[in-house]
């Protein structure tokens, strides 16, 4: 009876670990081509993304060098010599500008969409504290004062416009 029993387990320990060696190569071989698959499927993907991912990061370049203060100052002119009516003409333009943008933020990444933002907010606030100068009591004067700051000191879309070069450059 033993003897029956040992032949048995001879006959079972190497079917058994030929099953566990033949089930760990189906599963790897399983789980490669899963993989290769989805690489494959990803590549496809990037090949047909990458012409939208880079004509939103022209875009959004575009939207940066249009709200740049001096190019948006050069841009819209004072419609009258009010310079409440005049800051209100140019944070609206910045605003359209922004909102005919807005869905690019699908083919950037979050942090370079913040850094978009904050440059926006950051020129407007601009906008708003030369304003609140005493010293601009017209639209002529706002231009003046806001081109004078540009003068000294670099605009919130420069920075923000270097963030996006470094984000395109690091796809290639």
């Amino acid at each position: 009876m033993t003897d029956r029993i040992i032949d048995l387990a001879l006959y079972c320990i190497p079917t058994i670990i030929t099953g566990l060696i033949a089930y760990y190569f189906f599963k790897t071989h399983t789980q490669n081509e899963d993989g290769r698959r989805r690489f494959l499927l990803k590549k496809d993907l990037q090949v047909n993304a990458l012409p939208t991912r880079l004509q939103a990061y022209e875009r959004m370049v575009l939207f940066l060098e249009r709200i740049s203060p001096a190019k948006l100052l050069v841009r819209v002119a004072p419609i009258s010599d009010n310079k409440e009516a005049y800051e209100s003409l140019l944070i609206q333009s910045i605003e359209q500008e922004f909102e005919h943008n807005l869905t690019q933020q699908i083919y950037i990444s979050d942090k370079c969409w913040n850094i978009i933002t904050a440059a926006k907010n950051a020129t407007i606030q601009l906008i708003r504290k030369a304003s609140l100068l005493e010293k601009t009591d017209t639209a002529n004067k706002l231009r003046e004062v806001l081109l004078n700051e540009m003068m000294e000191r670099k605009s919130p879309s420069d920075a923000a416009l270097a963030f996006v070069k470094d984000e395109v450059s690091s796809i290639w």
